[in-house]
């Protein structure tokens, strides 16, 4: 009797063991089968994802040509009906293809471009005129001597029909360098959601080129850079990089700076506002009279990209920016991989086009700096990039309409020499007075 209790025992024990095993074994069979259904799921909606990606610029390009088309059509139509009315006898087929382009868009990165013939050529010609006017400046100073080729800062793309761009910090530098990581390959959503560097991406893919390697390749490529107004430029690197000391890897050279250049008796915050940019602007002309390599932010072009030695295929201007973009990715036939790009989130706009915090655009407060200089700084500050400004055809004297006419030290100098001929004049009254007194007395 005590055995088979004993084996009965036992017996519910091994059938409770065996429940509980059976239990888990369907647990984890259940678990993972809906992991895998869940894994299955996943990589179907990735895979509809990826499609939906590759479909879409092809919708997108059928849009935009129809909406070009449809513009085309009807600026023809009221051509024809305007040469109609003033009694013109020009062919409906000319006026046709008479179409003027619409104004650019505001936005300046991933602009939906529009083109015509007529744009095209026009284009053409005045990029022709910027490179002979570029190649008479360097031949009459001969810079092509003083500036030898300097291949630091080209992007080299062989695999896009040979372009090749040299950035140029503070002039749409920003904007290249987001199509350069395109035609890098990287994928639009992931530019969009990473804090990695542009730059440092980029250079992962196109690495500094060497001097000879560029030098073999330029006759072939598609070469360019883009310019901007030297004055405009510096201000614009100012704001970005010193202006209040917000930027922290340009943060200790700021208050180098204030240090340095701040008259510290005529008080003001001292050094955690950042320098002024009259401040900056001395410290420039400092660091060249030292004849020191200059930030890549405002080192000035002629001897950071060299272009009297790089004969430029295409020198592009910030205040043709669309347009003359535009041109370049035609030319290279790059129209299926950057034109039409969705545009970016506005916060990334403004991450990646280094803005200044107040949203304000450097030529629309340039003349509120330029008014704390005085017209003896503006002369040294152009000896640095003045022939920034003749090699591509901007105007410095416009300047000299906003500076101050005399400099602190002259102004209180002019204050003192002023001072003491009231003092000496009103001294000088009563002596004159009495010699009047006694000559009449004689009369």
């Amino acid at each position: 009797m005590i055995i088979r209790l004993r084996y009965g025992r036992r017996l519910q024990t091994y059938l409770k063991i065996g429940a509980c095993v059976l239990v888990g074994v369907c647990y984890f069979a259940f678990l993972f089968r809906e992991s895998l259904n869940a894994y299955e799921h996943r990589e179907r909606a990735t895979a509809a994802e990826l499609e939906a990606d590759a479909a879409e610029p092809s919708k997108q390009q059928l849009k935009l040509k129809r909406q070009q088309m449809q513009r085309q059509r009807l600026l023809a139509q009221q051509l024809a009906a305007a040469q109609g009315n003033t009694g013109s006898n020009a062919s409906t087929g000319t006026a046709a293809t008479a179409a003027v382009a619409p104004p650019p868009p505001a936005s300046t990165l991933n602009p939906v471009y529009e083109y015509s013939e007529e744009l095209h050529s026009s284009t053409e010609r005045e990029l022709q005129r910027r490179r002979e006017h570029l190649a008479a400046v360097c031949e009459r100073y001969k810079l092509q001597e003083k500036y030898p080729p300097n291949p630091w800062e080209f992007f080299v793309s062989p695999g896009h029909n040979n372009l090749v761009w040299c950035n140029v910090f503070k002039a749409a530098s920003s904007t290249w360098m987001y199509y350069f990581n395109i035609l890098a390959g990287y994928d639009v959503k992931y530019l969009q959601r990473t804090e990695t560097q542009p730059l440092e991406l980029a250079r992962k893919r196109f690495p500094r080129p060497e001097l000879a390697e560029l030098m073999e390749l330029l006759p072939s490529a598609l070469s360019f850079l883009f310019v901007r107004d030297p004055f405009e430029r510096i201000l614009s690197a100012y704001r970005n990089k010193l202006e209040g000391n917000r930027n922290t890897f340009y943060k200790a050279l700021g208050t180098k700076i204030v240090k340095r250049f701040r008259n510290h008796s005529l008080g003001g915050p001292w050094p955690r506002c950042g320098p002024t940019f009259e401040e900056f602007v001395r410290f420039l002309i400092a660091e060249r009279d030292a004849s020191k390599r200059f930030d890549e932010h405002w080192a000035p072009i002629y001897s950071f990209c060299t272009p009297c030695s790089v004969n430029f295929t295409i020198i592009g201007k910030t205040e043709t920016f669309q347009r003359d973009s535009e041109f370049i990715i035609r030319q290279a036939g790059l129209e299926t991989l950057l034109l039409g790009l969705g545009k970016l989130p506005q916060r990334k706009q403004r991450r990646i086009g280094n803005q200044a915090q107040s949203g304000i655009k450097s030529e629309a407060v340039v003349e509120r700096y330029f008014a704390d200089i005085d017209r003896s700084t503006l002369d040294q500050l152009l000896k640095i990039y003045r022939i920034d400004f003749e090699l591509f055809d901007y105007d410095y004297r416009k300047y000299y309409d906003m500076v101050r006419p005399w400099s602190l030290e002259q102004s209180t100098a002019g204050t003192a020499a002023a001072a003491a001929s009231v003092v000496s004049t009103s001294t000088a009254l009563p002596a004159a007075a009495a010699g009047s007194t006694q000559s009449s007395a004689a009369a």
